[in-house]
């Protein structure tokens, strides 16, 4: 069933991942101005992946397990961009080159979050029919 309350976390990830980079800054650099993911090929692509799987999860709905390990996988991406994020804003000198850290940089945070929700969920519709194939 596609009207779960899993989907509505999946949904609320792939518009977090496939809209809000482009227009919410991922930081402001002194000579070039604010940074967007259209800016960046790499970020850009990363963020379409994330949607992408995500968006590969809902349409899983009949097999739990495999959509559970796509949401793992798109937690591990995830993972990967935030830490490419705070490589980034660290690695760069001060008021040299990054000037102030944008919102942006917290869409992988709110999308792990929403992805953790959306598993548990998924574990507990399984529990759930586990627990009722056991009193057939």
């Amino acid at each position: 069933m596609i009207q779960r309350i899993q989907t509505l976390y999946l949904v609320i990830v792939v518009l977090l991942a496939a809209v809000l980079p482009f227009f919410v800054n991922l930081w402001v650099e002194t000579e070039a101005g604010p940074l967007f993911a259209k800016d960046d090929v790499l970020i850009s692509i990363l963020f379409y992946s994330v949607a992408v799987l995500a968006a590969v999860s809902i349409l899983l709905y009949k097999k739990r397990q495999n959509q559970f390990v796509v949401n793992r996988l798109n937690m591990l991406l995830n993972l990967f961009l935030l830490g490419f994020f705070v490589y980034r804003s660290l690695n760069l000198s001060g008021e040299t080159a990054v000037s102030e850290k944008g919102i942006g940089m917290l869409i992988p945070v709110f999308s792990i979050v929403f992805l953790v929700l959306a598993n548990r969920a998924i574990k507990k519709d399984e529990d759930l029919v586990k627990s009722v194939d056991r009193l057939r």
